[in-house]
């Protein structure tokens, strides 16, 4: 009774209509979730029976996952009817929700001793997370915690042997005034992974690790920073990989896929870009690789492209074809591409649904049928997806008790 209590609640908003993008509006990938004017409030006033668990599993996973970035404030709010709706309606099968943003703050409490100790619970966006997970799961939609890493103020604040300093004094900052900690030290990354084990038995499938890098800043503004956690003759490039290694050791006995976002550049630079990501150490650790292969993001003239931004299907299908060609060349297991596309307006041209569609095609042309769309503010317009094929029954009803079950039958088609 107790789930069919807040599936009824869940469904009775579903019928709200999809908020599309907004001509006018420019973000792009890793600029912070930003709340659009709609007031996006937790539902922490809402009465919700408690939740029973563990949540119902799905039938089983997606054989190739397509994916919409949902931000904290959009999961902890209405948006997110309107989300299950969406996906419930189209191709949509699984969303990537913040677990951990970029400022450091936590989308749900949590008991992980870091995070009380730093005050990682004073901003909670959405109170009953555990409620709307199982209700993803009930409408058989894939649920993936991102959890960022490396670019976290709030525990560069709390613990500053773990970050990244200022040889004049204080902490390192990059050129947005935000401190990093130091990827060199081990506890980052232990953190990171203590949260993922709590994601997981909160009802989330997957983790998707995100800024598992170091920053991307001009070398003369890094001249000024100390990584204390450095050990001796260590590149940033090694750094990085023993890390990774150290996450994905920590991550395997949860039984989820260990996955990682990472630059777009790295398909086909061979250098680390200052970062330390190199492709081959990232596809030979992490189970999915998630390169943000975004048009806007690229520079003059790469693939043969004057305007990249202007050419998405050329621009992620030449980048993807780089993956591949890595990929084909080390041989062995490697792991899946995933890529982030578009979904946000950045300069010109805007980002209508047929230049997502585009992009999402030039995919799918390399045999790549998965992917995450990115738009900041979780704001996606209906057009971009391919209707989902009507079931007769859908999967919630059939987790009802009896009379629920009769009730929901033809009201809910799949």
């Amino acid at each position: 009774m107790r789930r069919a209590t807040f599936l009824a609640f869940g469904l009775s908003v579903l019928a709200a209509p999809v908020v599309g993008q907004r001509a006018g509006e420019s973000w792009g990938d890793e600029l912070g979730p930003v709340p659009s004017s709609e007031p996006m409030r937790s539902v922490a006033s809402r009465k919700l029976e408690p939740l029973v668990w563990p949540a119902p599993p799905l039938s089983r996973p997606p054989a190739a996952v397509r994916a919409l970035y949902v931000n904290a404030w959009a999961f902890g709010s209405s948006r997110f009817f309107d989300l299950v709706r969406l996906a419930d309606s189209t191709e949509i099968n699984s969303l990537v929700i913040d677990v951990k943003d970029d400022t450091g703050y936590l989308t749900y409490p949590s008991t992980v001793a870091t995070a009380v100790q730093i005050g990682a619970n004073r901003q909670i966006r959405a109170p009953d997370a555990e409620q709307r997970l199982r209700l993803l799961r009930a409408h058989g939609i894939h649920p993936i915690a991102r959890i960022v890493v490396a670019k976290d103020p709030l525990l560069a604040a709390g613990k500053w042997s773990w970050s990244i300093q200022d040889r004049n004094g204080g902490l390192w900052r990059d050129r947005l005034n935000f401190a990093w900690v130091d990827a060199y030290n081990d506890s980052v990354w232990v953190y990171a992974a203590a949260l993922a084990a709590e994601a997981v038995r909160k009802g989330f499938a997957e983790i998707q690790f995100d800024y598992v890098r170091f920053p991307d800043e001009p070398r003369a503004h890094m001249a000024s920073a100390v990584f204390p956690s450095r050990r001796p003759g260590e590149t940033i490039r090694k750094g990085l990989a023993r890390n990774l290694r150290l996450l994905r050791h920590l991550v395997k006995p949860l039984g989820v896929p260990f996955t990682i976002d990472v630059f777009g550049m790295s398909t086909n630079a061979e250098v680390d870009m200052g970062i330390g990501q190199i492709w081959e150490d990232l596809v030979t650790t992490a189970d999915v690789v998630l390169p943000m292969v975004y048009p806007s993001h690229y520079s003059h003239a790469i693939y043969g492209v004057t305007h990249p931004n202007s050419e998405p299907y050329e621009i992620v299908k030449g980048a993807l074809s780089d993956a591949l060609r890595r990929n084909r060349r080390l041989g062995g297991r490697v792991a899946e591409v995933r890529p982030y596309l578009q979904a946000f307006t950045l300069g010109s041209p805007r980002y209508t649904p047929d230049r997502v569609r585009l992009q999402i095609a030039a995919a799918a042309d390399l045999g790549i049928h998965a992917w995450v769309l990115w738009n900041a503010r979780s704001s996606y317009d209906p057009r971009i997806f391919r209707p989902r094929l009507a079931v007769p029954m859908v999967q919630v009803a059939s987790r009802l008790p009896s009379p629920a079950r009769r009730r929901s039958r033809q009201a809910v088609p799949r």
